[in-house]
């Protein structure tokens, strides 16, 4: 009974601010002004609030412009916790732009929509994210391509790590940070969450989005870390695949010291204020395979 209480107070609160930022955030859009990208944070905050989510971040996203941060997907929660934090865009699947209400958030948002399946497409889509990053916007990459169960990291697809590059080629900017970001659900009801608990929170590709969303509403109180790693700095001659298996790397392993309760250290030779070049970067982890 008290959590269908608690889904009907959260759900209405959802309802009123929601219909409440819409607007706000259609008119910013339209005028033009700098709230555009700082209203969304407040309007994420709120939700993640009101969905129970407690928010841990480790690091901090990178200062350096152009910024790609290529992060794990385990549920469509962490765009709310994302958002939440720093002012940024998302690169999302096209078939998001026509979900009811989500589709509508997410071009608000100011997402990049994308079609992972049709190859010919592929640079003109790196073509766009490019100009979003030499514009200076933050665009959040989803490397994995789909939602994971939340207990793992999937293989990251290579083909949109290529954006950085196409900026780099045809844009005025000669380098590109890339930052590894690991989402990591850990806790409900303060309670460690593990293997069974975590359906709770993940979404996996096959599970319809409404029943998440309810289920979500009626048990709330999740804790879930983020970690912002060591940033890269690429250039021209940084091989895309080899980009794509470093990230892949970090990700997962900062995911895995938050599933495992285990601290996070950082190699001798690394630290997470460096940006070296990724492929001198590439070197170092291989040597201690």
């Amino acid at each position: 009974m008290m959590s269908w209480v608690r889904f009907t107070v959260t759900a209405t609160a959802f309802a009123l601010v929601t219909l409440i930022s819409v607007p706000l955030q259609y008119f910013f859009l339209k005028a033009g002004w700098g709230l555009r990208k700082r209203f969304p944070i407040f309007y994420h905050r709120i939700v993640a609030r009101l969905l129970g989510l407690r928010i841990h971040m480790h690091g901090d996203m990178a200062t350096q412009r152009p910024l790609l941060l290529a992060a794990n997907h385990a549920s469509w929660t962490d765009i709310v916790v994302l958002g939440a934090l720093k002012e940024l865009s998302f690169i999302a699947k096209i078939e998001v732009a026509s979900w009811p209400l989500f589709g509508m958030l997410s071009k608000l948002q100011r997402s990049v929509f994308v079609e992972r399946e049709k190859r010919g497409k592929t640079h003109d889509q790196a073509s766009e994210i490019a100009t979003r990053l030499a514009a200076g916007d933050v665009m959040v990459l989803f490397a994995e391509g789909t939602t994971s169960d939340g207990n793992r990291v999937l293989p990251f697809k290579t083909s949109l790590f290529g954006a950085a590059q196409v900026a780099i080629r045809e844009t005025s900017v000669e380098t590109v940070t890339v930052q590894p970001v690991a989402i990591a659900y850990t806790r409900v009801h303060g309670m460690p969450m593990g293997r069974f608990h975590r359906p709770i929170i993940s979404w996996p590709g096959d599970v319809p989005l409404g029943p998440s969303l309810i289920g979500l509403l009626k048990d709330g109180a999740i804790d879930v870390d983020v970690w912002f790693g060591e940033p890269m700095t690429i250039d021209s001659k940084t091989n895309r695949k080899t980009l794509a298996w470093l990230m892949e790397k970090r990700v997962r392993e900062m995911m895995l010291s938050s599933l495992l309760g285990r601290d996070l250290v950082a190699p001798a030779d690394e630290t997470p204020e460096s940006a070296a070049p990724v492929d001198s970067a590439i070197l170092k982890e291989r040597k201690k395979l």
